[in-house]
């Protein structure tokens, strides 16, 4: 690996691994305890949540809250737990926080109830588990663009965003 590529993260796309349900579960239970006063509920979205595709191996985890504006006050606790607080991060009403760096591990993106994002997010991955011919047309488009801008994680989602726009519609949102 170059020097130019060795702090940047790299993409890449790998078979559904059943552990990541698990591992789901596990950092859930952390998550839950640390905005127990604000808790909602927990999800598992994103790749890793649907059996059939290839995913990043990145646990996204949604969280829904009582108020988004008191997530801030609980950055500390997320930073013990190995998390970046990012803010809201290009998604308006979003706290999103990411861990392991270059060697992601997981995603937290949290919303307030009623937030139209939550069951954009469900739905979403809903829509895929339920049709398993789009969802494989997902995973190779993901595999493409994974060898395509394996350094380039804007590029990699940007060029999903199209595809995404559609199955957003297919799924009612």
């Amino acid at each position: 690996m170059s020097l130019e590529n060795k702090n940047k993260r790299i993409i890449e796309v790998i078979p559904h691994d059943p552990d990541w349900e698990q591992k789901f579960k596990e950092e859930a239970r952390k998550i839950e305890k640390i905005f127990k006063e604000i808790f909602v509920d927990i999800y598992h979205i994103g790749s890793t949540a649907i059996p059939t595709i290839k995913a990043k191996p990145i646990i996204d985890i949604m969280v829904e809250v009582k108020d988004i504006n008191k997530v801030d006050s609980y950055n500390k606790k997320m930073e013990k737990l190995g998390y970046v607080a990012l803010g809201e991060y290009g998604i308006p009403k979003r706290r999103f926080f990411h861990k392991g760096g270059n060697n992601r591990t997981h995603h937290v993106h949290i919303f307030k109830t009623g937030s139209p994002q939550i069951k954009r997010h469900i739905d979403f991955r809903d829509y895929l588990i339920s049709h398993p011919k789009v969802a494989r047309e997902y995973s190779l488009l993901k595999e493409k663009l994974a060898k395509k801008y394996r350094h380039d994680i804007d590029k990699y989602q940007e060029r999903k965003e199209s595809f995404i726009k559609k199955i957003d519609k297919l799924a009612g949102n």
